[in-house]
């Protein structure tokens, strides 16, 4: 009996020769953003230099045979690579190299995504949705939605799904809980080490000093952490965190995730920057959850946070 397929969508993943896209295409390509039923076409942006290694990437994603597969597009162009995309990881961003200042690194990245962000806007899907997982991936998402004026700047996101992911593997090896069984977790601000996972509403019952002391600086410091261990920043994880953020966004959760978003002002976060918020998604949307009520603690770790956003945003306010 031949199975009964949705239509067809179009997912675009930039710096597709790199190591996150490594294994984010793979599980793109096997149903698990957008379900089992939904075949994909996939559009595999890189340089100029680096195309000839995506090609190749192309070729094992052939020979893996997908069922769901249906076209592989390696390209340099932004043109062709966003054309009519209804799903954009936007993954590839310069990283930081010897003797570069954080707003060497801003301003080298926001020519990148300011070009993304302008060619989502003129040939995109008017629906499409677009994660951004380069780092600074908060404020390259301030860019890139900034750069499409006929978009909806809700379309665009940032990732912190992987700190979210981070806080909730912790307190599996801590509690010997499955992840699964915690719930109402959030990290607020920004992707960066001044980030705040905040327990303060979770169903868990641990010690406040392991939390503050412990949990919170080994979260924060996770990234680094496993560059020392491995050798190499983290992949599979962020491949991992994206793909549960691009499938909770089309599917919804009535859980808490964390998504940085575009803000809309609430809990003091200034309009317009992306951070990071306790959310749901419903009806292809994320939304803060409202009403919570901060303690002196949280209020200062938000805000301590929060203005290094403001900074970012200051950095690069040329391309905005």
């Amino acid at each position: 009996m031949q199975e009964s397929f949705k239509a067809t969508v179009k997912i675009t993943v930039t710096g597709a020769a790199g190591n996150i896209a490594y294994s984010l295409l793979w599980r793109i390509a096997a149903g698990e953003v957008y379900g089992k039923d939904t075949p994909v076409d996939l559009t595999l942006l890189e340089i100029p230099a680096a195309v000839k290694a995506a090609e190749g990437v192309a070729m094992e994603l052939r020979d893996s045979a997908f069922p769901l597969l249906r076209d592989i597009t390696v390209t340099a162009d932004l043109e062709t690579a966003f054309s009519k995309t209804q799903a954009a990881f936007l993954v590839g961003s310069r990283p930081r190299s010897k003797g570069m200042e954080r707003a060497d690194l801003l301003t080298a990245n926001g020519a990148i995504f300011s070009a993304q962000g302008k060619a989502i806007n003129d040939f995109a899907d008017r629906d499409v949705k677009v994660l951004v997982v380069g780092n600074p991936a908060n404020t390259n998402a301030l860019i890139a939605a900034n750069n499409a004026p006929d978009l909806d700047p809700s379309q665009f996101t940032a990732m912190m799904r992987l700190d979210h992911n981070r806080v909730l593997g912790q307190l599996a090896e801590k509690l010997g809980t499955p992840s699964a069984e915690f719930e109402k977790v959030a990290v607020w601000g920004n992707h960066s080490a001044s980030q705040f996972p905040d327990l303060t509403y979770a169903n868990v019952d641990v010690d406040h000093d392991w939390y503050v002391n412990e949990l919170i600086p080994k979260v924060a410091n996770r990234g680094a952490e496993i560059i020392e261990v491995r050798g190499h920043s983290s992949a599979a994880s962020a491949a991992s965190a994206a793909v549960d953020h691009m499938h909770d966004w089309i599917h919804g959760t009535e859980d808490w995730r964390t998504a940085a978003i575009v803000s809309d002002g609430s809990y003091g976060v200034d309009e317009g920057l992306v951070c990071g918020f306790p959310t749901v998604a419903r009806d292809g949307r994320w939304e803060i959850v409202q009403g919570l009520e901060l303690s002196e603690f949280q209020k200062e770790s938000i805000a301590a946070s929060v203005e290094e956003l403001r900074s970012e945003r200051e950095a690069v306010q040329h391309l905005l």
